[in-house]
């Protein structure tokens, strides 16, 4: 079988096999693929331009310092006060983001037809997440101050930890109490397309009792799935997009990939691997802040680095370290979306369907990139990186192979 298996490969020109898949976008929907997603390398600088603005002003104009003196009129306890200043911070830095917010969230989407809602819409779901993030937002920020002014030189490692158990509880409730917010979540209907998810499941221990899909059609186009949750709120769900635009082998593949996540552990070992980064740039703000609040720190009306006031200190610093640590955050995202795409190759066998799947993903994402370019800035593999796999293990693991041609125009086909 290995001899006929060699003997095969031998004879399947995977490069041929990935050039026809990726050749059947060109011209001008391989020109708008390319300039919407390189356009979002811009958008990481001036969106941290845009925040550190943001952050100036405020403190330019002794914003933090009256959000502060407010807090400290209303309430007695320094945990109040840097809530209420957090808060007002948040509140204001939204106003005066509303502008970029439209234009990146809205403006620029509808530009290239990746938004289907309209700017009411649009803006009811952003009021939601805004809303969410007042809720939240302030109290982590709270108890961070908290844990600054109590240990003064080693709140980093402390706020660490705290963000660390922030993303963990977030990361276990979203599925159940947030998602629901903005989409409908429904048991995915029996059948055999999800009879053969099921039994692809046990093969490999996955738990699949929980298969949901979501109604992400009101929004947008794009095909989607995910893996979420942590403990008794993991699951894993399916955009209607999914259902509705692909066939049952891309939909096989997908779900394949989505089991590899859940099996290989990637939300909690992503979410440790991100706090690490999270944690480097904390302490780096331990060190700068208090210096950079010595130089202007009057003129702002900051005290020191425990003050609440002194917020809009720590997110400009944040907000520059983040960008910098981009590389750092997508690669992490990207090398697991590898190990998962490797082990739905394995699990589904459908390697024509996970090279379709991957191809509508260059609705919004750049076929081609370069090597540099792909690690700086790719969340996920390339579609040209996931199709090369794909024909690459076509070669190795199947019978007598054929190159698939995709017929013109299968991309907009549904």
């Amino acid at each position: 079988m290995f001899d006929l298996l060699a003997a095969s490969a031998a004879s399947f020109d995977v490069e041929a096999a990935t050039r026809a898949y990726l050749d059947t976008l060109q011209g001008p929907a391989r020109a708008k693929s390319d300039a919407y997603f390189e356009g979002g390398y811009w958008l990481i600088l001036f969106g941290t331009v845009v925040g550190v603005l943001i952050d100036w002003l405020i403190l330019r104009f002794r914003m933090a310092k009256a959000f502060r003196d407010l807090g400290e009129r209303w309430f007695k306890r320094r945990f109040g006060v840097t809530w209420l200043t957090a808060l007002l911070y948040l509140v204001v830095g939204a106003v005066l983001a509303l502008p970029w917010s439209i234009y990146t969230g809205y403006w620029r989407e509808k530009q290239y037809d990746l938004l289907d809602l309209g700017f009411g819409a649009w803006l009811g779901e952003q009021m939601i997440g805004f809303a969410i993030s007042l809720v939240i937002g302030p109290i982590i920020v709270a108890i961070i101050y908290a844990v600054i002014a109590r240990a003064p030189r080693s709140w980093w490692v402390w706020g660490t930890g705290v963000t660390g158990v922030f993303l963990f509880v977030l990361g276990m409730l979203a599925p159940v109490f947030l998602s629901p917010l903005f989409n409908e979540y429904t048991e995915m209907e029996e059948g055999p397309l999800r009879d053969r998810i099921v039994a692809m499941a046990q093969a490999h221990d996955v738990p699949a009792d929980n298969i949901y899909v979501f109604d992400q059609s009101k929004q947008h186009k794009r095909i989607s799935a995910n893996v979420s949750g942590f403990g008794p709120t993991i699951r894993i769900s399916l955009n209607d997009n999914l259902l509705e635009r692909t066939s049952e082998e891309e939909i096989v593949a997908v779900m394949g990939h989505e089991l590899g996540h859940y099996k290989l552990n990637h939300g909690l070992t992503r979410t440790l691997m991100m706090l690490a980064v999270i944690g480097l740039g904390l302490f780096l703000v331990s060190i700068l802040a208090p210096k950079l609040i010595a130089r202007k720190g009057a003129d702002w009306g900051v005290k020191d680095v425990a003050d609440p006031a002194s917020i809009p200190v720590l997110s400009l610093l944040l907000s520059i370290y983040f960008m910098l640590a981009t590389p750092l955050f997508n690669n992490i995202t990207r090398v697991q979306e590898n190990e998962a795409d490797a082990f739905g190759l394995e699990a589904a066998q459908e390697p024509d369907g996970f090279a379709r799947a991957a191809m509508r993903l260059s609705e919004y994402r750049k076929l081609e990139p370069g090597d540099l370019e792909e690690f700086i800035f790719f969340t996920h593999p390339s579609g040209e990186n996931r199709v090369r796999r794909s024909m690459q293990w076509k070669a190795d693991n199947v019978e007598n192979p054929q190159i698939e041609t995709p017929p013109e125009g299968y991309l907009d086909a549904k």
